[in-house]
């Protein structure tokens, strides 16, 4: 499934087969374990989004809520996307350092981790990566790059 057209978690999951569903849920739990306060669950884009509501941030590039992270069942993978990565050089570096020294082997685009399965995703980084960003940093960071 590359794209869905769910409208809620629930139905997204419900659409997978068993194996990636255990693997997206996983790593939906770790994601809201860790996910500061102000970020909300959504689905948009055809995928699980967690990102910043229209009514706290609407200066918006696409005026649609800014995406903080994201996980989607790919036809041939499963993608974990990781934007306050992609927009922070710095935590791109830590990041994939990290990464590196947990002898995993990485799969990653611009701003997305892909895996088949658990076994390849560090999933404590993944929980640290998420937490590391407070929401206020986090659209410090989106309108210092935006200008």
């Amino acid at each position: 499934m590359a794209s869905s057209s769910a409208t809620t978690v629930e139905e997204y999951l419900g659409e997978l087969p068993d194996d990636r569903r255990e693997a997206i849920a996983t790593v939906r739990d770790l994601i809201l374990d860790n996910l500061p306060d102000g970020y909300v669950e959504t689905m948009q884009w055809g995928m699980i989004s967690y990102e910043v509501p229209l009514a706290t941030f609407p200066d918006t590039y696409n005026k649609k809520p800014l995406l903080f992270a994201a996980i989607a069942s790919q036809k041939r993978h499963m993608s974990l996307y990781l934007h306050s990565i992609y927009c922070d050089p710095e935590l791109a570096d830590w990041f994939t350092s990290e990464y590196e020294a947990t002898g995993k082997k990485m799969d990653i685009g611009k701003s997305c981790v892909r895996f088949k399965n658990l076994d390849q995703l560090p999933l404590e980084l993944v929980g640290e990566a998420i937490a590391k960003v407070p929401l206020d940093d986090y659209l410090d960071n989106y309108r210092a790059v935006k200008g």
